[in-house]
């Protein structure tokens, strides 16, 4: 699961990049989620070929219910979530933060399509690296560190 305050556009972008790896499904959510997706995060997603049409904004609460979806890593993407108290999340997963800068930041509307461009493409040059991890030969504290590592390499 990939997280941020407003899951409206860094987790968004996460979530399709991990549901469009084989073998892996990918989810997204927020502590406090806007309700509304980030139209230049879909502009983005969609001139790449991605399906936005199930894409939405939700709360973390969804995932932190017994019945919710097993999650095996959570990431958080933003700095601001990374500090909030999160659920319990079911299964107790392996949690890392990937701050990344916010591309909604960027006033300028040209340089904030490059800013979306940017988070796309680096999101999935580390979802590569993490689906390249052979998790079943890790402990977990060495799949925390090495996905937590990922965020760093270049």
């Amino acid at each position: 699961m990939i997280l941020c305050t407003g899951n409206s556009a860094r987790s968004i972008i996460g979530e399709v990049l991990v549901s469009a790896m084989p073998g892996f499904q990918g989810y997204s959510a927020g502590s406090t989620p806007r309700g509304e997706l980030n139209p230049m995060a879909m502009s983005v997603l969609s001139a790449k070929g991605h399906d936005t049409s199930r894409l939405t904004s939700k709360s973390w609460d969804v995932f932190a219910s017994d019945d919710a979806p097993k999650m095996d890593v959570i990431i958080t993407v933003c700095d601001n979530a990374a500090g909030e108290a999160c659920p319990h999340w079911p299964g107790h997963p392996i949690q890392v933060r990937w701050g990344l800068p916010d591309p909604v930041e960027v006033e300028e509307m040209s340089r904030q399509r490059i800013a979306f461009e940017d988070t796309y493409f680096s999101l999935k040059k580390r979802f590569q690296k993490l689906a390249a991890l052979d998790f079943d030969a890790m402990t977990a504290p060495e799949l925390k560190d090495a996905i937590q590592a990922i965020h760093t390499q270049r």
